[in-house]
């Protein structure tokens, strides 16, 4: 906690060509929003330096990348339409799992962040939905990267059915990976009419871990399903520090 305000640790992304560890704005501002002061955590994959900044942590937050998961990381060759991988980043987010899950801290993942969640827990991913997936949507909308490109069915009496009090609801989509078998513990709670998996959530009882698809850091403003996610994992950190 930093006076009364619960600390979460959000990874960074890294830039091959430049050699720069750096965050879209939206994360550290939605976090900031709901009460939270964000903490960047660089891609520095050294165990015992994860060890020691995610056990100050009150929550941990896994944003998107510009980058792939590692196939091999899964058990799979890659894929034609692979795009880039980025080693520092799979394994620092991987690193900050192993700390975050033995903590038992309030996780939210959002895209790439859901993905590396699911292959943490033992899952797999759709490497190209557009080549792998016959008649699917597009989920990469482009620009206006807030805009509703498409519709989800939100699994009754979830958590993610809770926060949203609607059977369905509109989100963004900036992904062109998908989530495949679900990991150990993990459980879905919403899908594209296309049948791909848009949300999950850790089944285990008085843990809040929620990784979704599409990115509610945009637009959290306007958007009351995205404020929504927030302000209740914020204050699953909250409650869990008093």
């Amino acid at each position: 906690m930093a006076n009364g305000r619960p600390l979460i640790g959000i990874t960074m992304r890294h830039e091959l060509e430049t050699e720069r560890f750096y965050l879209a704005r939206h994360y550290g501002e939605a976090v900031a929003a709901a009460g939270g002061v964000p903490v960047h955590i660089p891609l520095i994959p050294d165990p015992e330096l994860i060890r020691a900044l995610v056990e100050r942590l009150d929550g941990v937050l896994l944003p998107g990348s510009a980058s792939d998961v590692d196939p091999l990381r899964y058990g799979r060759e890659p894929h034609a339409k692979l795009g880039p991988v980025h080693p520092l980043k799979d394994e620092t987010d991987l690193l900050v799992l192993k700390e975050a899950e033995g903590r038992r801290l309030p996780l939210l993942a959002i895209c790439f962040g859901m993905q590396v969640w699911n292959v943490y827990r033992g899952g797999s991913l759709i490497q190209d939905i557009a080549s792998e997936v016959p008649k699917a949507h597009k989920h990469e909308q482009g620009a206006p990267r807030d805009r509703h490109s498409h519709r989800v069915q939100i699994r009754p009496e979830s958590l993610l059915a809770g926060l949203a009090g609607e059977a369905t609801t509109l989100v963004n989509s900036h992904h062109h990976q998908a989530l495949e078998q679900i990991g150990e513990g993990l459980q879905a709670s919403a899908w594209s009419s296309d049948g791909l998996v848009e949300a999950v959530e850790d089944v285990r009882e008085g843990r809040w871990a929620l990784g979704v698809q599409w990115h509610p850091e945009i637009g959290w403003e306007r958007d009351r399903l995205s404020a929504n996610i927030f302000k209740s994992f914020l204050n699953a950190t909250s409650a869990r520090v008093r």
